[in-house]
C-alpha cells in the first residue's frame, strides 16, 4: 500500500521552515507522496458549499489562512527532497491557461527528476471563478479541453489542438516530462468525475467520503470504462484514510484495499507523531514508498 500526505501546503507546511521539515520527515519515514491543495483567492463570505466537510466550509470555517501556490510550493520541496513524489490534490485546472500550465508542470517534473503527479479537478468555489473572470458554468468542458492541450504540448513536437477552449497550431513546448508525460489524477466525488477519470485519467481520487460513497464512485468509473472499452486496472485509485491515529485509520485502510485503492491519503502530523504513524503503518500494512 502507498501512503501520501494531503494538505501539505497548509498549516505548518505553509511556511518555508515548516514545509521543509514536513517534507523531509515524510520522505525519511517512507511516505510515497506529498499533495498540495489550491485556491488563488478565497472570496470572503462565499456561499458555495465546500463538498468535503459537513459544515460546507473550508478550514473549519476560517477564511483567512495562508495557502501557498501548489506548483511553487512543490518546486521548493523538490529542491530539499530526493525521492518522495510530489502531487497536486488538486490543481483547479479550468482557472489556468493550459499552455502556461503545461510549461510549468513539465518544468517542475524535469527539475524534480520525474516525481510529479498532477491531480486536477473542475473546482467548486464559484465566487473564486467570478473573481478570476473565468466562467463557472462550463468548467468541466474547459477542464477536459485543457488536459488534451497539455498532453499534446508535452510531446515536445509541433502540437496543434482545436477544441472548444484551446486553439493553437504548431506550438512547441519544452522541456518534455521525464517519462514522456505526467500522470493525471482526476479529483472529484461526482458521477461526472468518475466518468472523466475513466475517459482521460491515469488515476482517480474522489477525496473524502464514506466507504459506500467511494464504492459507488469507483463502480461508476468502472462502468464507464466498460462502456468505452478501457481496462479499469489502468486507473490508479486513491482515497482518504480519515483519522489521525493508527487505530483510527487501520480499519478504513482494510476497507479501502477491498475497493481496489492502492494509495491512501493521510493528514500531516508534527515530526515525532508522523514517524510513529509511519512505523505503525509499515508494521501493519507495509509502505510502498
Amino acid at each position: 500500500m502507498k501512503f501520501g500526505l494531503m494538505f501539505t501546503n497548509t498549516g505548518m507546511g505553509s511556511t518555508p521552515a515548516g514545509a521543509r521539515q514536513l517534507a523531509q520527515a515524510a520522505e525519511g519515514a517512507g511516505f510515497e507522496s506529498l499533495w498540495t491543495v489550491e485556491h488563488v483567492v478565497v472570496p470572503s463570505g462565499y456561499e458555495s458549499k465546500y463538498p468535503y466537510d459537513k459544515s460546507g466550509k473550508m478550514a473549519g470555517g476560517a477564511e483567512e489562512f495562508d495557502l501557498p501556490d501548489p506548483l511553487i510550493w512543490l518546486s521548493y520541496i523538490a529542491a530539499v527532497t530526493e525521492r518522495i513524489k510530489l502531487g497536486t490534490g488538486i490543481l483547479i485546472l479550468p482557472q489556468r491557461n493550459p499552455l502556461v500550465a503545461a510549461k510549468e508542470v513539465a518544468t517542475l517534473d524535469v527539475f524534480s527528476g520525474g516525481r510529479l503527479l498532477l491531480g486536477v479537478g473542475v473546482g467548486w468555489l464559484q465566487e473564486e471563478f467570478d473573481a478570476l473572470g473565468v466562467p463557472f458554468a462550463d468548467r468541466g468542458r474547459r477542464h477536459d479541453d485543457y488536459v488534451e492541450a497539455m498532453r499534446a504540448l508535452w510531446t515536445g513536437e509541433k502540437a496543434s489542438v482545436h477544441n472548444t477552449y484551446a486553439n493553437f497550431d504548431n506550438c512547441i513546448s519544452r522541456p518534455v516530462p521525464v517519462n514522456g508525460s505526467v500522470p493525471i489524477v482526476i479529483g472529484g466525488h461526482t458521477a461526472r468525475a468518475a466518468q472523466r477519470a475513466a475517459r482521460i485519467g491515469n488515476g482517480f481520487f474522489p477525496g473524502s467520503g464514506s466507504i459506500e460513497d467511494l464504492s459507488a464512485a469507483f463502480a461508476a468509473m468502472r462502468a464507464e470504462c466498460a462502456a468505452i472499452g478501457r481496462d479499469p486496472g489502468e486507473i490508479e485509485l486513491t482515497a482518504s484514510g480519515g483519522g489521525r491515529t493508527l487505530d483510527e485509520v487501520s480499519a478504513r485502510i482494510d476497507q479501502l484495499g477491498e475497493l481496489g485503492v492502492t494509495r491512501v491519503m493521510l493528514s500531516p502530523l508534527p515530526g515525532d507523531r508522523l514517524l510513529q504513524l509511519a512505523q505503525g503503518l509499515q508494521d501493519r500494512f507495509g509502505m510502498d514508498g
